[in-house]
């Protein structure tokens, strides 16, 4: 989904969207939202006696009532787009999912047959075989096999993973494609309960829930429309009093200008694309609640495998043995690893490479490459000259040269103790009978991990590493990463022992996993965060799915979930602060000819009461539509304390949302003055 994302007014995300807007005047629909259900009930009786002007004794305001109707529903229509377009967002990411539940064949093994059948037959506990080139039928673990398996249609990324039973990589989900070998899957989902039934639901916003934040900011937002509802009602006496008429549609406008009806207009919208922004960096929140926590996070427990280090164990140092140099001894690590493919041998290459050395292993091109085996733990290269070069671990290694009739260097035990009670891993180097040295090999901190953490460091949260290594190695990785606490030769019931003891501290607190070992912790935590690649009972747990199994991806979680906050806390003070100018804007015209000392707080001096309230109410009607793109983005987000970021958004949005009124209903007035 990674590159795929959807211009925000693209044609038919937008064509939508408008078609959704009219779909949700539905009052059914419309009550969701009480602020927006109040401007369309009033919408309702100012279209009444626009219809049926003789009834309402208005004939001679029939102008005035239709521009009031035409302004109220062009509000609420605004409204409804800004909900109906962040939903549209959704749909069109879902609609890329879907192309992966196309009707798939599955060969089902029955009473040791395999029988083809349609993949919606297959049920929980049903096992299938999936070979070169097939789709696998639906969510599963592998219960036999190894195979590569294409998972682009779900995360997007080209590069196929191995998938084999057993261990935490046994997880494959339907609509994936093997592209190598065979396995065996057991289904262990039934018909429309698969992980891909539960993304094309969820992105498209079915299943969202409103978060408690949220529905705080509803019921306040409500009760402050009853306050509203109930001042403007007894302001027709009040006026009546003055000798001022105040007739149904001037104080159904005056209403509708008082409420906050901008921010009432856009909170659906924030809510759901803060999802949306989730779904892009290609995450699975399994509701609106679990984005909303991530913004509101204290601690992070964090796995140093994978996440913090590449996992990969790299080489960091050659370290000659027996009167050897260090030329020699890196020589002779690069000949053994040119054809090394795997990690550890490619890292090798690029330490030489990284160290500028003059070191030309093109003679190893024409040998015969050892692979690494089980049985001989070594591998290595077969030169043309006859010579032998072996790289493997330190006792294979040491065996080896004694049966070629050679000798064991005294340092060599000293060096290699010293590399493993660091943590690191020796590997041996030896041509012939003769042993050359040591490659260090250790687990390497991520470049950029250090300036991360001090990022979060600066938004307020700790930083806590779990590793089983030993308390020397899990220090020495702590320090060059930059994490606040560590946790070495860390268990399951360790990680829910710390975030147990965190959230009673009354702090909350996110977790990243891909293991079934994993799961209680992430049940546990406030933010669970499970790898696609992981365990059926790691993702079930969480309550978040990085779909391309990138650890590091709970730091952009975080990141989003307080932009959410900002968003709503940023436009929710710009709409308060509008309703405070649009106040003074509208009552002072209305009142002052009756009351002239109402006239000092008439500084904008409009021309007229009746040029007043509909400058005010068209002013209300545009502001929604203008603040649409704020509400898909979200208000950029920088880590900085509360109290900075308090008194920016204050600067900006308050008073921002101060003066925003006063310039555009005055100009407003200056046109509409000279109309009416």
């Amino acid at each position: 989904m990674s590159g795929q994302r959807k211009s925000l007014l693209s044609g038919g995300i937008a064509k939508q969207a408008l078609k959704d807007s009219l779909m949700k005047l539905n009052p059914a629909v419309m009550m969701k939202n009480p602020v927006m259900f109040v401007v369309e009930v009033g919408t309702f009786v100012v279209l009444l006696m626009v219809l049926f002007p003789s009834y309402f004794h208005t004939g001679e305001r029939i102008g005035f009532n239709l521009t009031v109707f035409l302004i109220l529903l062009f509000t609420v229509l605004f409204a409804n787009f800004a909900e109906a377009l962040a939903e549209g967002r959704g749909k069109a990411q879902a609609d890329t999912l879907k192309k992966s539940k196309k009707e798939m064949t599955a060969n089902k093994i029955v009473g040791g047959e395999v029988k083809v059948v349609s993949s919606a037959e297959l049920r929980k506990g049903d096992v299938v075989i999936v070979s070169q080139g097939e789709m696998i039928p639906g969510d599963g673990e592998v219960v036999e096999g190894l195979a590569s398996v294409d998972e682009s249609a779900i995360t997007g990324e080209s590069a196929p993973v191995i998938k084999e039973a057993g261990g935490d990589f046994s997880s494959v989900t339907g609509g994936t494609r093997v592209v190598s070998d065979q396995i065996n899957v057991m289904i262990n989902s039934d018909p429309g309960e698969s992980f891909l039934d539960r993304m094309i639901s969820l992105v498209e916003g079915a299943a969202r829930q409103k978060t408690p934040n949220e529905i705080a900011l509803n019921t306040l937002l409500t009760t402050l429309t009853l306050i509203f509802l109930i001042v403007v009602v007894t302001l027709a006496p009040i006026a009546k009093h003055f000798g001022i008429s105040l007739d149904i549609p001037v104080l159904i406008s005056l209403l509708v200008c008082l409420i906050p009806t901008t921010i009432g207009g856009l909170l659906s919208a924030i809510g759901i694309a803060g999802m949306d922004r989730v779904t892009q960096f290609n995450v699975l929140a399994m509701s609106g609640k679990a984005v909303e926590a991530s913004g509101d996070i204290n601690t992070i427990i964090l796995d140093k495998t994978g996440t913090i280090t590449f996992g990969n164990r790299m080489a960091s140092q050659f370290i000659p043995v027996g009167g050897a140099d260090y030329t020699e001894t890196s020589y002779w690590a690069a000949v053994s690893s040119v054809k090394d493919e795997t990690p550890e041998g490619r890292s090798v290459l690029e330490l030489v490479k990284k160290q500028s050395m003059e070191v030309h292993p093109g003679a190893a091109a024409a040998g015969e490459f050892i692979e690494f085996r089980a049985e001989t733990r070594m591998s290595g290269i077969d030169l043309a000259d006859g010579r032998h070069v072996r790289k493997g671990a330190v006792d294979a290694v040491k065996r080896w040269v004694l049966a070629q009739g050679g000798s064991i260097p005294a340092d060599l035990d000293v060096e290699s103790d010293k590399i493993a009670s660091e943590g690191g891993t020796p590997l041996a180097i030896a041509v012939d009978n003769r042993i050359y040295g040591l490659i260090h090999l250790k687990d390497t901190v991520k470049p950029g991990m250090k300036e991360r953490f001090d990022q979060l460091r600066q938004m307020g949260i700790k930083t806590i590493m779990c590793t089983g290594d030993n308390p020397l190695t899990a220090a020495t990785i702590a320090r060059e990463a930059g994490v606040d606490d560590f946790i070495a030769e860390s268990k399951p019931e360790d990680k829910i022992a710390v975030i147990r003891r965190e959230q009673a501290e009354g702090k909350l607190v996110a977790m990243t996993g891909d293991g079934t070992n994993d799961a209680p912790a992430l049940a546990q935590a406030d933010v669970g965060l499970a790898m696609n690649s992981g365990t059926a009972a790691a993702k079930e747990a969480a309550n978040m799915v990085d779909l391309d199994s990138d650890p590091t991806k709970i730091i952009e979680v975080v990141a989003i979930g307080k932009q959410l906050l900002m968003t709503r806390g940023a436009l929710t003070t710009f709409s308060i602060a509008n309703d405070v100018a649009k106040y003074f804007a509208i009552i002072p015209a209305m009142f002052m000819a009756a009351i002239p000392e109402m006239n000092v707080l008439n500084v904008m001096n409009l021309g007229s009461p009746l040029s007043a309230i509909l400058s005010a109410l068209i002013f209300n009607a545009v502001i929604i539509p203008l603040l649409i793109p704020l509400a898909m983005k979200g208000v950029a987000y920088k880590p900085i304390s509360s109290s900075r970021l308090l008194s920016r958004n204050l600067l900006i949005f308050g008073l921002g949302g101060v003066i925003a009124p006063f310039i555009g209903i005055k100009l407003i007035d200056l046109a509409v003055h000279l109309w009416i």
